[in-house]
């Protein structure tokens, strides 16, 4: 997140990071050394190693997400309802307002720094301390893993929240007159969350470079590209997780097939 390195001070407790700062574990010390302390593999290494087995599904599904997409839009004219273009109206406006306009820092950072709250919480951490600023911000928590750190590159908080005050309003209001409205603040807001998070995640994030660069943007990929798949899903009248799922069926079963293929040749070629 926009933010700067904090200062050293000479405490016991871990310095503040630019995305979630940690309370220490206490371990307890030990009286005699172990016999034998056998080879230690930086986490990150093994991160990496699973990163790698991770990218042929990100193919697998990326293949699943465009074809869907494609036959959504071209053969079931997807791109003809409303939903599409107030949607699209929504996004184009928020491009032209980062590109053209002062771009609301502050309000990105509150929100990268809420979705790092609400993923603590979720996983029964705790919130001990919450800053915002122009220049930055960070929390301390308890408790902290990847998807905590990653959470705010996948996790479109503004999105979610205009469509969960969208059905708690329609509870006790008709808002089918206002459908339109919320296809364009969708499009606003998940334009936001996707300009900022290609934005921010060139400049040296230390959410990304503390599980390892690749690992994350790898993740933040794939997880992306799920909710882009769910977001289609519910778009689109013609397209259902069923069908998404027999596409993904048959993408991995043609992946398998030509990796058999492969190895054949490679083994009768040796």
């Amino acid at each position: 997140m926009p933010s700067r390195r904090a200062r050293r001070q000479p405490s016991r407790r871990e310095p503040v990071r630019r995305g979630v700062r940690v309370a220490p574990y206490v371990v307890p010390t030990r009286r005699t050394l172990p016999p034998s302390a056998g080879l230690t593999v930086p986490t990150k290494w093994v991160k990496f190693v699973f990163a790698l087995f991770l990218l042929p599904i990100c193919a697998i599904l990326s293949q699943t997400f465009f074809t869907a997409f494609a036959r959504a839009t071209v053969a079931e004219r997807l791109w003809a309802g409303e939903e599409f273009w107030f949607f699209s109206l929504g996004a184009i406006l928020w491009l032209i307002g980062f590109f053209g306009l002062p771009r609301p820092i502050i309000l990105y950072v509150f929100g990268h720094e809420l979705t790092h709250a609400l993923w603590v919480w979720m996983m029964g951490g705790r919130v001990s301390h919450f800053r915002v600023g122009r220049d930055g911000g960070h929390i301390l928590t308890d408790k902290n893993n990847f998807l905590i750190a990653l959470a705010p590159y996948f996790f479109p908080l503004y999105s979610i929240l205009v469509i969960a005050l969208y059905g708690a309003l329609g509870l006790f209001f008709n808002l089918q007159p206002y459908g339109r409205l919320l296809y364009a603040l969708v499009g606003v807001t998940w334009a936001f969350h996707l300009t900022f998070t290609c934005w921010m995640i060139p400049k040296n994030q230390s959410d990304l470079s503390d599980n390892g660069t690749f690992f994350s943007l790898v993740v933040i990929y794939l997880i992306n590209l799920v909710l882009l798949s769910a977001m289609l899903v519910i778009a689109s009248p013609h397209i259902t997780f069923a069908s998404i799922g027999q596409d993904l069926v048959r993408n991995i079963a043609a992946f398998s097939h030509s990796i058999v293929i492969f190895c054949e040749r490679f083994t009768s070629g040796a």
